[in-house]
């Protein structure tokens, strides 16, 4: 288990810092949003509003439903404080095992600006993973501080809400009051957006260049939003780390999801289920989860967003596919090794044997497609490559090629670094490049998924310059790295960040032909 407080899910240490009292509050900065005024701190260098609500508490009458404005104030609303994260339970995984503090009234966003001037910065908005199950804006791998005084950019992180709080398709069962249920989390970070949109001027950050960012469940929330047409021109550039456009449900599944976290809640009536404890729902949506994790023949929660809603009225991947953000630029990839967070390194060679019968009609013919490569690792590395290709490099293979489709600019990458951690049993694990793009590696913490050694720091400076130039600029393309061509499916330009950057050229070409009738 790792240490409290560190790794994607913990909070920040220096939130614990004690706030300055009302006498030594006129050095505070303060800035202006519609709703009213905030008094922020001066950290490390930067100025920081946190817990800012961007929407009504989703609490009472408004669980369940779609984000409401927030109620303006009056006075100075103190903003030195991080809120707390969206209601969830502790998980198994390395990055979601420690609790942390929780509330339903949880939609809140957080800014890290360089001052609250005119100067109209670009303005990067971080939306968080954790399988929409895990996961808040405070945790200090998200730090937008090197962004801010490296940069130059504004950074925003924003919590949503999660589970089945989030993403239950109720309104099929408990009719049109609930039509929304299926997709709140994602009209959550569409309403932080928005508010994104309309206030940040007033934090020194440019409305018309705000770039959106996330990884795994915040990749596919970043795609998602690719695909909706109600997000045309709140967001001018996007970033998808280790996540694309394949991870929602369809109507159909969400109402059998729905049905299942029902029965656990004992089929309750409308007014019963608003009543309920939130911890009751969490136990429920725990147990619904558990039960399915064998059955829904995807590698995904449950608690997922479905479309069907005027807001996501198709799947994301048809969406794109028709065009829509064709506009916006992406910078997109994924990690060498994935699965290695979810300890897939140690598989056995009967649990490869499992797994390839589960995924093809010729598991003699993958594994030695992979073995060409791999030839002598151990089963669990085999299954590490497999398990990365087909739940994240291959979605983001098709993303690409969907997007080239409608001449939107498309730019790939691939970490590669491995962690010294664990063994050696993490590699390139998934989330490891976080860190590195935030250029956070020194925070308290971090080095326990580095391992023992040097710490890469310039690695994290070359990634973390990539970003910067990106949202920028709108092309990651730096001193450090060279040129960094658009994607293409003729050339499939990949950057390799690793000790030594490089472009690659369709890399795994043979590996990759394996999955085009198995992956859509």
């Amino acid at each position: 288990m790792r240490p409290a407080g560190v790794g994607p899910e913990g909070t920040d240490p220096a939130d614990t810092e004690p706030v300055l009292n009302p006498d030594q509050a006129g050095t505070d900065p303060v800035a202006r949003c519609e709703q009213g005024l905030l008094r922020g701190r001066h950290r490390r260098g930067v100025q920081i509003f946190a817990g800012i609500g961007y929407a009504a508490p989703p609490v009472g009458p408004l669980r369940f439903r779609a984000p409401e404005p927030h109620e303006s104030w009056e006075g100075e609303r103190d903003a030195r404080r991080f809120g707390p994260a969206a209601p969830q339970l502790p998980g198994e995984g390395l990055t979601s095992r420690i609790p942390i503090p929780w509330d339903e009234d949880c939609l809140t966003l957080n800014v890290v600006t360089p001052a609250c001037d005119d100067a109209l910065r670009p303005v990067y908005v971080w939306i968080h993973g954790g399988a929409y199950k895990h996961g808040q804006g405070a945790t200090p791998w998200y730090d937008g501080t090197s962004f801010a005084t490296r940069g130059d950019i504004v950074v925003v992180t924003i919590n949503y809400r999660l589970g089945a709080l989030g993403f239950c398709n109720l309104g099929s069962h408990l009719g049109d009051d609930f039509a929304t249920c299926g997709i709140n989390g994602t009209l959550d970070q569409v309403a932080a957006l928005t508010w994104v949109h309309r206030n940040i001027a007033g934090f020194g950050g440019d409305p018309d260049r705000i770039t959106i960012g996330g990884e795994s469940a915040g990749a596919f929330s970043v795609c998602n939003m690719l695909a909706m047409p109600s997000t045309d021109g709140l967001f001018h550039r996007a970033i998808a780390e280790s996540g694309a456009a394949h991870h929602t449900f369809d109507p159909e599944e969400g109402s059998g999801i729905a049905a299942e976290f029902l029965r656990q809640l004992g089929d309750p009536s409308v007014e019963g289920l608003m009543a309920m404890d939130v911890a009751v729902l969490l136990e429920a949506q725990e147990q619904v989860a558990t039960d399915r994790s064998n059955l829904t023949g995807r590698s995904q929660e449950p608690f997922y967003p479905v479309w069907g809603h005027e807001a996501l009225p198709r799947d994301p991947r048809e969406l794109i596919a028709d065009g829509s953000g064709a506009d916006v630029a992406l910078l997109t990839g994924t990690n060498e090794d994935e699965m290695a967070l979810w300890g897939v390194t140690s598989m056995s060679a009967n649990g490869l044997d499992s797994m390839l019968a589960k995924l093809t009609g010729d598991p003699a013919g993958m594994e030695a497609t992979y073995r060409r490569r791999l030839d002598g690792v151990d089963p669990g590395w085999l299954a590490c490559a497999i398990g990365t290709d087909q739940v994240f490099r291959i979605p983001a293979v098709r993303l690409a090629d969907a997007r080239h489709a409608n001449g939107a600019d498309t730019w790939m990458y691939r970490f590669s670094w491995d962690s010294r951690a664990f063994d050696g049993q993490f590699g390139a694990a998934h989330a490891l490049e976080i860190p590195f793009a935030f250029n956070t590696i020194d925070r308290p913490g971090v080095d326990v998924f580095l391992g023992p050694g040097d710490t890469p720091t310039a690695l994290a400076e070359t990634i973390h310059d990539a970003w910067i130039a990106f949202i920028r600029d709108g092309d990651p393309s730096t001193a450090a790295l060279g040129e960094w061509p658009t994607y293409d499916p003729l050339r499939r330009a990949v950057m390799d960040l690793d000790d030594e950057c490089g472009l690659m050229d369709d890399p795994e070409a043979d590996e990759r032909r394996l999955w085009e009738d198995l992956v859509r």
